[in-house]
C-alpha cells in the first residue's frame, strides 16, 4: 500500500459526500434514512459512506437520467408520430 492509498480512508463522513455532491448535509442525511445512499454508523452516533459505495451511487444517478433521458426522447417522438398520424387521418 502506498502513501496517498494508506492516507485515503476507506470511509468519508456525511459532511464529506455532501460536499462531494455539492448538497446540503440536511439532504445527505435524508437520502441515508430513505436508504437511498447507503450509510453504517460508527461509534453510537457516527454516520460513514463508503468511498466505493459513494462512487456506485453517483454511477447510478449517471445510469437513470441517461436511461430518463432516451425515455423522454422516445416519448416525444411518440407523440409527434402520433400527432402526424391524427393530422393525416383528418384530412381523409
Amino acid at each position: 500500500m502506498n502513501t496517498v492509498e494508506a492516507t485515503r480512508s476507506r470511509f468519508i463522513t456525511v459532511s464529506e459526500a455532501a460536499r462531494i455532491l455539492r448538497i446540503s448535509r440536511a439532504l445527505a442525511y435524508t437520502l441515508i434514512r430513505s436508504g437511498e445512499l447507503r450509510a453504517i454508523k460508527v461509534g453510537g452516533a457516527r454516520w460513514r459512506i463508503e468511498r466505493e459505495v459513494l462512487e456506485r451511487y453517483i454511477d447510478d444517478l449517471y445510469e437513470e437520467s441517461r436511461r430518463r433521458s432516451l425515455w423522454e426522447q422516445s416519448e416525444v417522438a411518440s407523440l409527434s408520430e402520433t400527432s402526424s398520424f391524427q393530422n393525416r387521418n383528418r384530412s381523409d
